[in-house]
């Protein structure tokens, strides 16, 4: 059996429109539902799920704040992305491992947020986006191909995948630690991209079975 094209449809196509389809569903009256039960809150926040108040951290947030977006802007972004990195890592890896690989990053990235919101002392506020996923897959596109050239947006300037993937992630830490950009997980799109690495490390030593 051929595990690399074992799922029926590719995984990134399905997950753009899963994203789609759940930030519909953001729009209508039940958004504010959707964010309290599926949006990743900081550990302790909230009074419980059942007694009508916010339900604060469950385990399934873990996943599910990551297809969740705040506006047209942050979902295009993340989904344009997702379908220019994912797509050929899918192709590198084969659907399966480009789930679990994808998935890695996403928790991984909840994670190191929860931690950091634990040692914050501000309001409880909830962590949405797939950027903890995205940046993961970032990562991984520069450690495969390190010199395939990308043009930056602001400024339009080109330059390896390698080079990319740093200053991305020397931006993202440095923001994180002056508390720049208020309002965006830095801490999380670190963590997608530390635990990205720690698995694609371990694949390198281990390969799996199902790539």
């Amino acid at each position: 059996m051929n595990h690399r094209n074992a799922f029926p449809v590719p995984v990134v196509p399905a997950l753009l429109i899963i994203n789609g389809i759940l930030f519909l569903m953001e729009m209508t009256a039940g958004g504010r539902q959707l964010i309290e039960l599926f949006a990743l809150w900081p550990l302790g926040s909230g009074s419980g799920l059942f007694d009508g108040a916010a339900p604060g951290f469950q385990v399934w947030q873990l996943v599910t704040y990551s297809f969740l977006h705040g506006g047209v802007f942050h979902l295009l972004v993340n989904m344009y992305a997702l379908w220019l990195f994912g797509s050929r890592m899918e192709m590198v890896w084969g659907s399966k491992a480009f789930l679990i690989y994808y998935f890695v990053c996403v928790i991984g990235a909840a994670l190191v947020q929860l931690l950091v919101a634990g040692l914050g002392s501000g309001p409880a506020y909830p962590t949405i986006g797939a950027s903890g996923g995205v940046f993961g897959l970032l990562l991984a596109f520069g450690m495969t191909f390190p010199n395939e050239r990308l043009m930056l947006l602001f400024p339009p300037v080109a330059m390896s995948a390698k080079w990319f993937v740093i200053i991305y992630g020397a931006v993202e830490l440095y923001f994180g630690v002056t508390g720049s950009m208020a309002g965006v997980a830095h801490f999380a799109h670190l963590g997608g991209m530390l635990f990205g690495y720690l698995l694609i490390r371990y694949w390198r030593s281990q390969p799996p079975r199902y790539r």
